[in-house]
């Protein structure tokens, strides 16, 4: 075993992921929106799916990561993760819906 590395933490390989401005990455899927439902809403709409693509990503690290002290649930911070999702989504509904009515 080499200095400095524990025999308990595996070796894993750094991964970079270039950060690509929203407005370009996302650019198909806000000129639809943004036409369908108007620029406010269409945005919205487009976050609403980015958070929920997040939630399914969580969700599925929380079936890996289980808590030791109840379980079949979640370890806690993915807990408070999804619940912080969550009432994003709730919130950003709720404007989307008052947006609406004007």
């Amino acid at each position: 075993m080499s200095a400095g590395r524990s025999h308990y933490a595996p070796c894993a390989t750094a991964v970079t992921i270039t950060p690509m401005p929203v407005f370009d990455e996302k650019q198909e899927e806000l000129e639809h929106y943004e036409t369908m439902m108007g620029v406010p809403r269409g945005r919205l709409a487009v976050t609403m799916d980015t958070i929920t693509d997040a939630m399914a990503l969580v969700g599925q690290h929380g079936v890996y990561c289980q808590s030791q002290r109840w379980p079949g649930k979640p370890v806690m911070d993915i807990q408070i993760v999804m619940k912080s999702l969550t009432d994003a989504k709730e919130l950003i509904q709720s404007v989307m819906e008052e947006l609406k009515k004007g």
